[in-house]
C-alpha cells in the first residue's frame, strides 16, 4: 500500500534517509529519525546501490487502467447520439443499465451498472430526468379551458 502524503514529500523523506546513511547512521537509527519502518529504509538503500539517485524519485500513482480506450469512448459517445431507440430499446431514454448493456453488446466490455454514472460525466454527459407528460397532452385544449372553465369555478377572478 503506498504511504499517505504528498508523492514530493515521500521522495524528500527518502532523499533525507541517503543523505543520513552517508552521514553513517543505521537504518534503524534512520528509521525512528523519520518515522518509518526500518525494512523501508533498507529497501531504498538497495534499491539506490542498485539503480542510483532516480530510484528515489516520486513515480505517479496512475491507478487502474481504463476499460474503454479513447477509440472505444468515441464509439460509445456516437452510439449514444443516435438514440435508445436507434439501438433497440423500446424509448429514447438512455438509463445506466440500458448503457451497460450497449457496451457489453457493441464494445465487448463488461461494466458494472454502478460504474456507468462515472463514465458519463467523464465523457461530459450529465444525468437529465425527462419530463412527465401524456404524449396525448393537448395544450390548446388545455390552454382553452384555463381561459374559459376555470375562471366560472374559482372564487377570484384571475388577475
Amino acid at each position: 500500500m503506498r504511504p499517505s502524503g504528498k508523492a514530493s514529500l515521500l521522495e524528500q523523506r527518502r532523499y533525507k534517509a541517503m543523505a543520513l546513511f552517508r552521514q553513517g547512521l543505521r537504518p534503524v537509527d534512520i528509521a525512528h529519525r523519520l518515522g518509518v519502518d526500518r525494512r523501508s529504509v533498507r529497501r531504498w538503500k538497495a534499491a539506490h546501490r542498485k539503480h542510483g539517485i532516480r530510484s528515489l524519485r516520486a513515480r505517479p500513482n496512475t491507478g487502474r487502467p481504463a476499460r474503454l480506450d479513447t477509440r472505444g469512448r468515441r464509439r460509445l459517445e456516437r452510439l449514444l447520439l443516435k438514440g435508445a431507440q436507434a439501438c433497440g430499446f423500446p424509448s429514447n431514454l438512455w438509463t445506466c443499465p440500458r448503457i451497460a448493456v450497449i457496451i457489453q453488446r457493441e464494445l465487448g466490455i463488461g461494466y458494472h451498472v454502478d460504474h456507468i454514472s462515472r463514465l458519463m460525466r467523464s465523457l461530459g454527459w450529465s444525468p437529465q430526468r425527462p419530463e412527465r407528460r401524456a404524449v396525448e397532452r393537448d395544450e390548446e385544449r388545455i390552454r382553452g379551458w384555463r381561459l374559459r372553465a376555470w375562471p366560472r369555478m374559482k372564487k377570484k377572478p384571475i388577475g
